[in-house]
């Protein structure tokens, strides 16, 4: 299978038609059926690092201020215990714990209702581990790589430019980025096309730039558990690379 990261951006996404949502639907249409989808989201942060193992994942609506019409979706796509199971089973190098509470958080869910509306594909979520490094992020996303051979779609949804600080938002519904984010973009855009994983590692200290674009990492690190599972002879696509309202980005890419 093909491993994808999506920028996901706002909530508002998952009920709105745009060129971003046709571009992840446009992204399902173009890879074989998965069996199942194993999902890194930026928006579940946990000490240790945990899989979803429920039946029945909740959808969790994990945002405020946004229009009733969002919190009324729901996306009851079953979840998968024997890909948890697997899960754990195939990270040597730490410990994979089973979550029974969590669910489908928005970073997941509201990508996912595009590509597959009808949510009859077992979906799990692999927690980040806020103790890791981005190293340790990586070999994780790497030690991941045996799932793709099983039919087993692996998203990483983050923004690789997020800073909701310095959103502009008189812009929020506009293309449109600051100096510095379309900076970072390109640069990381280019280390992404050039196998530049090192730099990308080591994200923090490239300069002011990238420190606006990544003032915090949970939305760049499921970046690196997609380029971990990068074979040598396979490219990285780039779709999706717009900037919207001044300071996030939604590039996404497809692997594979």
């Amino acid at each position: 299978m093909p491993v994808l990261f999506l920028g996901h951006g706002s909530p508002m996404n998952a009920i709105e038609e745009n060129e971003f949502t046709e571009g992840w639907r446009n992204a399902a249409r173009t890879i074989p059926r998965p069996t199942a989808v194993l999902c890194i989201s930026a928006h579940w942060e946990t000490d240790g690092s945990f899989v979803t193992a429920m039946e029945h994942p909740q959808t969790i609506h994990d945002f405020g201020g946004f229009p009733a019409p969002l919190y009324d979706v729901q996306y009851p796509a079953p979840g998968d215990a024997s890909l948890a199971h697997e899960v754990r089973a195939i990270v040597k190098s730490t410990e994979i714990r089973l979550d029974d509470e969590w669910g489908l958080d928005h970073g997941c869910w509201s990508v996912m209702r595009h590509m597959y509306p009808d949510a009859d594909i077992p979906i799990v979520q692999l927690s980040l581990d806020v103790r890791k490094t981005p190293q340790e992020q990586y070999a994780l996303g790497r030690a991941l790589a045996p799932l793709r051979e099983r039919g087993i779609l692996i998203v990483g949804s983050g923004n690789i430019v997020h800073n909701l600080g310095l959103v502009a938002w008189e812009k929020i519904n506009t293309q449109y980025g600051y100096d510095w984010a379309l900076e970072a973009k390109e640069q990381i855009n280019a280390c992404i096309a050039d196998r530049g994983h090192e730099r990308l590692l080591a994200y923090a200290s490239q300069g002011e730039s990238w420190n606006l674009a990544i003032p915090s990492p949970e939305h760049f690190l499921p970046l690196l558990y997609v380029l971990a599972l990068q074979k040598d002879d396979e490219e990285a696509s780039i779709f999706n690379d717009k900037a919207v309202a001044g300071s996030l980005t939604m590039t996404s890419l497809r692997i594979g």
